[in-house]
């Protein structure tokens, strides 16, 4: 009996949020991650009103990890003094890091664990650090830690000549296996899948125009917390999207990643600074504090690809996997959020979608998965427009969707990650 009642035990989105996404080295840049995210919990907490005492712990996503405190939920905690016992966890699996922290902690309610926890993640690129030559670490490192002779020195700095090796290198999304920057691989994907140019802009300009749509309606006025910063004041706006954009203006920016490519600045996510969180708690934590579920989830994905066939590809696959486990096919959903890491990407995992022979080789079934309707993708844009704090963006969407299907009465929605590695990440979610 007492199994029976652990398995029905559910766990629920109450309220998410997140900070202004904008540009790096821009608004946000003398925050740190740990600040940004502090920023979105304190605002998460602020919109909710629930006593501290009630929070067992954070989980969060994040990919440039501080090197000082990598651990961003505790120190999170610990910055908002909300109490020394709630615990603190931080994940990583790059792009997908906030999406793996709301489902981890998704899991341990739903086992049991926790009552309440915060979920979600952030990202500095303004604040990433730049990592010094192993060369220069290891002659350096033992004068640093014992008492160093003037002898010590001069053979240390023997050993560093020739000195066109010992400063630090331009740091770059690049793949350990194969070299390849995330660009690059993106723009063997157009051309494998036979993306267009034009494709990909008018792909953008939607995402764009639907962006600058929503923030026109006020459809993020509620999810969006104002982050005070040291030096410009307080931030409370997005700074990406570009409501004024036209293919005529995308068509003239020059390809970034290959000199004959098509993946432009228009048609790629920026560099972004943000976070994102989520409450998350058990179904009948939500009912004794007297708070309204938005949404559940009905299952979740995550799946590897080959980093050096089609590095992006893993949402082909976890989200008909993920569909599959809440007994679902995508055309029953009623709305498909696919993070944007390139126009060419989503548009490579669309045409898998609607391929048979995609289905058969990768999935495992005789039939395509579907036509995506192009009316149910990305509504409110993607990251193209809104721009790709890489722990945030998968936090960004479940808030997003959460309160999509909260405000319409619809029942479900998709979410589909890419990540670096060759790694996938879907989950379906339901309203509540």
């Amino acid at each position: 009996m007492a199994k029976e009642e652990k398995k029905s035990r559910r766990a629920v989105i109450v309220r998410g949020v997140r900070t202004p996404f904008v540009r790096a080295f821009g608004e946000l840049t003398k925050l740190d991650s740990i600040a940004l995210g502090g920023a979105a919990v304190k605002g998460l907490l602020a919109k909710v009103g629930i006593p501290y005492k009630e929070i067992d712990g954070i989980v969060w996503g994040g990919v440039i990890l501080p090197s000082a405190a990598p651990n961003i939920a505790r120190e999170i905690a610990l910055d908002l003094q909300l109490g020394a016992e709630v615990e603190g966890m931080t994940v990583t699996r790059a792009c997908a890091s906030g999406l793996q922290a709301i489902t981890l902690a998704a899991a341990a309610i739903e086992r049991g664990e926790a009552d309440v926890l915060i979920a979600g993640g952030s990202d500095s690129t303004s604040n990433a650090e730049l990592k010094m030559p192993q060369k220069v670490v290891h002659t350096l490192a033992p004068l640093a830690l014992g008492k160093p002779t003037p002898g010590d020195i001069l053979g240390a700095l023997a050993q560093l000549a020739p000195f066109t090796d010992i400063f630090p290198k331009t740091p770059k999304i690049a793949e350990r296996t194969t070299g390849e920057v995330m660009g690059e691989s993106a723009e063997r994907m157009a051309k494998r899948n036979e993306i267009t140019r034009e494709a990909q802009d008018a792909f953008a300009l939607a995402s764009h125009k639907r962006a600058a749509k929503a923030i026109a309606d006020g459809l993020f006025d509620d999810e969006i917390v104002p982050v005070l910063t040291p030096d410009r004041g307080e931030i409370r706006a997005d700074g990406l999207v570009r409501a004024d954009t036209s293919m005529e203006k995308l068509a003239k920016l020059r390809p970034v990643f290959a000199k004959d490519g098509t993946l432009t600045a228009g048609n790629s996510s920026a560099l972004t600074d943000g976070a994102s969180a989520v409450l998350l708690m058990s179904e009948e934590k939500a009912k004794s504090l007297g708070l309204t579920p938005l949404a559940a989830f009905s299952s979740w994905s995550y799946v590897g690809v080959d980093p050096s066939d089609q590095l992006l590809i893993g949402p082909a696959i976890a989200v008909p996997r993920a569909l599959a486990k809440a007994g679902l096919e995508l055309k029953d959903v009623d709305f498909v959020d696919l993070h944007e890491a390139f126009a060419a990407q989503v548009l490579s995992v669309t045409k898998a979608y609607a391929s048979a022979a995609f289905a058969r080789a990768r999935l495992g079934r005789d039939t395509a998965v579907g036509e995506v309707d192009p009316e149910k993708l990305n509504v409110y844009g993607g990251s193209l427009a809104l721009g790709h704090p890489f722990g945030a963006t998968g936090a960004r969407m479940v808030t997003t969707m959460s309160n999509l299907l909260a405000r319409s009465g619809k029942r479900t929605a998709v979410l589909g990650i890419c990540a670096a590695g060759g790694l996938g990440a879907a989950a379906v979610l339901e309203r509540v």
